[in-house]
């Protein structure tokens, strides 16, 4: 068992908890959490080490690598969240390629441009998972999708998805080889969203917190659609705004995607 705060495997786990450049270099990452951590394994991620504090845990995970007991001072110094449940790992990162995402038949894809908060891509990507959409694509990201903060906002939805980086311009024309048609979320639209047909293939595309979109998608949109706004302010929260539409969306669809994605290999 790890006791001391000063163990170097401690210091490590830290630093690539805290700094994204660290997970970058090393393409690994944390999750708190067991159910993060079982969520993450479900769908394909290499749990290469895992740090478990007994007087924490109520349950128990199997498949890491490497199993490490702490005590509960360290676990303390791994954790970020109060009441953490005494499960604390690390993961291989996983990126997909345009050439791996598989679609179903009838496609709905978030997009999300230069997102900055990483608050904001974790509440988009439950809302990906809630509605069952087939991927989110997240274009001149700001925010390092493995943040651990974009996890826990997520509630472990990262794993549940397709998400995939890349720039703004690979995803126009990936999303045009496909046939799917564009919806740009903007402020200044003439059409509102729940006028807007998005019972076919389509792809929502929503901007930055302070900016919104870049005049990269709105001149390159099949359609600029807005939310109607009633009160003093003119815009939503971004992780709002993409609900919104993205359950108009599957409302269109009769939310027969909720029965599970009929995938196209």
């Amino acid at each position: 068992m790890i006791t001391s705060l000063q163990n170097q495997r401690i210091k490590d786990a830290i630093t690539l908890h805290n700094k994204s450049r660290e997970r970058r270099i090393q393409n690994k990452f944390t999750i708190e959490g067991l159910r993060e951590i079982n969520l993450a394994a479900a769908n394909g991620y290499d749990i290469e080490t895992l740090f478990v504090c007994a007087d924490l845990a109520i349950a128990d995970f199997h498949e890491a690598k490497q199993r490490i007991e702490v005590s509960k001072e360290v676990f303390a110094k791994l954790a970020l969240r109060e009441n953490s449940d005494g499960f604390f790992a690390i993961a291989n990162t996983k990126f997909l390629s345009f050439n791996e995402i598989r679609l179903s038949e009838n496609p709905f894809i978030i997009v999300a441009e230069s997102i900055e908060k990483p608050g904001n891509l974790g509440a988009i990507l439950r809302t990906a998972d809630a509605a069952n959409v087939d991927a989110v694509i997240v274009c001149d990201s700001l925010c390092d999708i493995y943040n651990p903060n974009v996890i826990r906002s997520s509630l472990g939805c990262l794993f549940t998805r397709q998400i995939l980086t890349c720039t703004s311009q690979q995803c126009f024309e990936f999303l045009k080889s496909k046939k799917i048609t564009i919806c740009a979320a903007e402020l200044k639209a003439s059409q509102f969203y729940h006028q807007t047909d998005m019972s076919q293939a389509c792809a929502v595309i929503v901007g930055t917190e302070a900016a919104g979109l870049s005049d990269f998608w709105i001149n390159n949109a099949d359609v600029q659609i807005k939310i109607p706004m009633r009160g003093v302010i003119d815009s939503l929260n971004v992780s709002v705004s993409a609900a919104i539409i993205t359950f108009e969306a599957m409302r269109q669809r009769n939310f027969k995607q909720f029965a599970g994605i009929n995938i196209l290999k």
